[in-house]
């Protein structure tokens, strides 16, 4: 098992734009798949960036089967996705047009608001808009073309992992700063880890 650091906020290189993988199915990013799996399933993440773990490439992995931290979460599949690309939709699934993505969000029709937390943000939790359906794309180590459309719990979980790829973390996002805290105080009776 090779599990790496993970970056915390404050890091400067976690705000930085990742670069795009140019050659897949090479032994160095299989090697940084293995870490990165390592590292988030000894964290019990849903998922991670590349970036987290101070490699500055486009490069997120995720997935949730059963994890008591998410009792009511549908099932995401074990995920690798290279340089991927994410479309908003509207409720109606048609693509939805979005100017800056990552400045000055506010909540639309088509997002909904949920609490999240970050391995790179530890303790911490905070209530964070997203679109409720995404279309996204990109590929899997192979190079093999991943395309899907999803909602819930899923779109929330691939939005938060390719916001690290662009420098963003979830508290850049949250609105209403009075929803933001720290996770003991906040669900005093459970015991939950971070993302």
């Amino acid at each position: 098992m090779s599990t790496r650091e993970v970056l915390r906020m404050g890091d400067a290189r976690l705000l930085r734009c990742a670069e795009e993988v140019i050659d897949f199915d090479t032994p160095e990013l299989h090697a940084l798949l293995v870490d990165m799996r390592d590292t988030m399933q000894a964290l019990d993440g849903a998922g991670l960036a590349a970036p987290q773990i101070g490699v500055n490439l486009r490069v997120v992995i995720f997935g949730v089967q059963f994890n008591p931290r998410y009792p009511d979460a549908e099932i995401v599949p074990e995920t690798v996705l290279i340089n991927p690309i994410i479309t908003p939709l509207t409720k109606s699934g048609n693509p939805l047009s979005v100017v800056e993505p990552h400045v000055g969000l506010t909540l639309n029709p088509d997002m909904v608001e949920g609490w999240e937390g970050c391995l790179s943000v530890p303790g911490l939790r905070g209530l964070v808009p997203r679109f409720q359906s995404i279309h996204y794309q990109g590929r899997d180590e192979c190079g093999v073309l991943i395309d899907r459309t999803v909602n819930g719990f899923h779109a929330r979980v691939v939005q938060h992992e390719c916001d690290h790829l662009d420098g963003i973390l979830y508290p850049m996002r949250i609105r209403d700063l009075s929803q933001f805290g720290f996770t003991d105080v906040l669900y005093p009776d459970q015991h939950l880890v971070d993302e």
